[in-house]
């Protein structure tokens, strides 16, 4: 028969094999190591952008949207803080999702960046510039809301990557037939 006091300690000893195996155990609420290795790395002049969505987010106060991921989106938008006047401002360019070579994940890319352009509105005398994030293009960007794999986004130096999470409402309303 074998004592009770080796059963407990062989026990205990094969824990700390296993989790000296495993590793330390992560700390509650710790966020998982992105793995960017599908991902290719930026070329010379170029910065790599990465998003990880929060898998859990906090319930809403407003019961009226809905909790389904599946009905939100991600909208992303690229600019730069620039000094301007009070004209209304964009960058040329677009954002364009192309696939990451051999791993069939989806990255995006700001293609044909062009300069700033604006209005020509007179603005009034005197006024000072005032630093605003110009961004590029007209419509935004959305794509669905997916926590499984980061967002990652390749931009000319210079530029930065902004995101919001938009979430639709959980009802829906019946149009009129007119």
């Amino acid at each position: 028969m074998i004592p009770a006091v080796f059963v407990e300690w062989s026990m205990a000893w094969r824990w700390l094999l296993v989790a000296g195996w495993l590793g330390a155990a992560p700390a509650a609420g710790a966020i998982p190591r992105l793995d960017l290795k599908p991902y290719p790395q930026p070329t010379a002049g170029e910065q790599r952008w990465v998003i990880q969505l929060p898998g859990v987010l906090p319930p809403s106060v407003d019961p009226t949207l809905s909790r389904n991921p599946g009905d939100w989106r991600v909208e992303l938008t690229v600019g730069k803080e620039v000094k301007v006047d009070c004209n209304l401002h964009r960058f040329g360019g677009r954002l364009q999702s192309e696939p990451a070579k051999g791993w069939g994940y989806t990255v995006f890319r700001l293609v044909d960046p062009g300069p700033m352009v604006s209005t020509l509105m007179a603005c009034p005398p005197g006024e000072p510039l005032g630093s605003r994030f110009v961004q590029v293009g007209g419509e935004p960007f959305l794509l669905p809301y997916n926590a499984s794999l980061p967002l990652v986004v390749y931009t000319p130096k210079g530029f930065e990557l902004r995101w919001r999470l938009w979430k639709a409402e959980s009802g829906q309303r019946a149009a009129e037939r007119r």
